[in-house]
């Protein structure tokens, strides 16, 4: 699954996180002097933010800009020397891209959240009678948002483009990859099925899945300061009371709770979904043997394959009934938590209707970046169950002993993971 597509995975992977990490740390320990020293002239913290494509061109975000293509060209030109690989310039360069078109994307919604300040502020004071405010004025700020928009749009309809064209490639390489060695998989079950449908759907989910999850940890980089920042309007919170960088807190809380919540009524999908390949595969191979040869497919046989399907599916919507319960009353109770833990601030009139909406909008990202598991999960179920197939699969490549799960199959024991 990775090693057709990534130069040695787990190194790679290693020194990926690695080099992140001295790249964050450099950045927040010594970004600031270094772009001063070569002549940025930084904006100070307490600044007010610019609205409006303004906000893209600064020069801390063009600053940032240079010092992440010269990180990332050092990482690459690294790998490339030490470890050529065919698809390099796609899973090396188009990762890095990818993480900055996503980046690019998340700083369109933290534009979007400071220009909801200035509007929403204008519209509360046009509402109360407060003198001063015209539609020009209001028109103007719209016209931001349009701005803003505009670019949203560019960046995502791009991303998307480029990330359908990295995906394929990586299916392409785990299909040249599996079919080189096609003499000595192809005794596996079901081993057509694998290459052409698995490494399809891998390949779909982690298009859809993979972006959601880069996307989840830009949002957590960009929006946690703006939190901590706006929880300073905030002293106290319900229940709990005071205490210290409240938004934040519950943010993290509340994430933790519903994440941990469905970890646990979801433990037993992924086995589930697996074997559900597993009775559904059998149920079609020996249909398609029964095309040819009119000793297979017989009735009792049909019967009895038919019968683990019916038997694994009636076991899923059990499991999944109590799952969705779970799930679904967590997320009706999502739309309201940012509003509970606000009303003690409502209450007492300590902030304006555009700091409220600011407030809102940044405890959603961040609540949502950290329930990554929680919106995610139905998928991630789908993905482990494709990838204990390919890792089965795989296993026979390498001449090791199959998982226990695909062992438990072939034994015939009717189990339940």
């Amino acid at each position: 699954m990775f090693q057709s597509f990534f130069p040695r995975p787990s190194l790679f992977l290693l020194s990926a996180i690695i080099w992140s990490a001295i790249g964050v740390a450099f950045w927040f320990v010594f970004g600031d002097d270094l772009g001063m020293a070569l002549g940025f002239d930084l904006p100070a913290e307490d600044a007010e933010p610019v609205i409006g494509l303004g906000f893209f061109i600064t020069t801390d975000f063009i600053w940032f800009y240079l010092f992440y293509a010269v990180m990332v060209g050092i990482f690459a030109a690294f790998w490339f020397i030490y470890s050529p690989h065919r698809w390099q310039w796609w899973s090396i360069l188009g990762s890095a891209l990818i993480l900055f078109s996503t980046y690019f994307g998340v700083q369109v919604s933290v534009a979007i959240n400071h220009w909801r300040k200035p509007f929403f502020d204008m519209v509360q004071d046009a509402l109360t009678g407060e003198a001063g405010v015209t539609p020009q004025d209001l028109y103007a700020l719209i016209i931001k948002f349009a701005e803003i928009a505009f670019v949203a749009v560019a960046v995502y309809v791009l991303t998307r483009f480029f990330v359908s064209h990295y995906i394929f490639r990586w299916r392409n390489a785990m299909n040249d990859y599996y079919m080189s060695h096609w003499p000595k998989l192809r005794t596996v079950e079901g081993a057509s099925q694998r290459i052409q449908e698995d490494t399809m759907r891998f390949a779909s989910i982690m298009e859809g899945l993979g972006v959601s999850i880069v996307d989840a940890i830009m949002t957590l980089f960009a929006f946690m300061p703006v939190l901590l920042a706006l929880s300073e309007y905030v002293q106290e919170l319900p229940v709990v009371g005071a205490i210290p960088y409240p938004l934040l807190t519950a943010a993290i809380f509340w994430s933790a709770f519903g994440t941990v919540l469905l970890a646990v009524v979801g433990i037993k999908l992924p086995g589930l979904e697996f074997r559900n390949q597993r009775v559904e595969a059998a149920f079609r191979k020996e249909l398609v043997y029964g095309e040819d040869n009119v000793n297979r497919a017989e009735p009792m046989t049909m019967t009895e394959l038919f019968n683990n399907v019916r038997r694994n599916y009636f076991r899923l919507y059990f499991h999944y009934m109590y799952f969705n319960v779970a799930r679904s009353f967590y997320l009706q109770g999502d739309n309201i938590f940012g509003y509970m833990i606000m009303i003690p601030t409502i209450a007492s009139g300590a902030i304006t209707l555009g700091i409220l909406q600011q407030i809102l909008t940044a405890f959603g990202q961040v609540s949502n970046s950290f329930q990554y598991i929680v919106n995610s999960w139905p998928t991630i179920i789908d993905l482990l169950s494709i990838r204990k197939r390919l890792v089965a699969f795989e296993s026979v490549l390498h001449d090791k002993p199959l998982p226990d799960i695909d062992q438990d199959f072939l034994a015939g024991r009717d189990v339940d993971h």
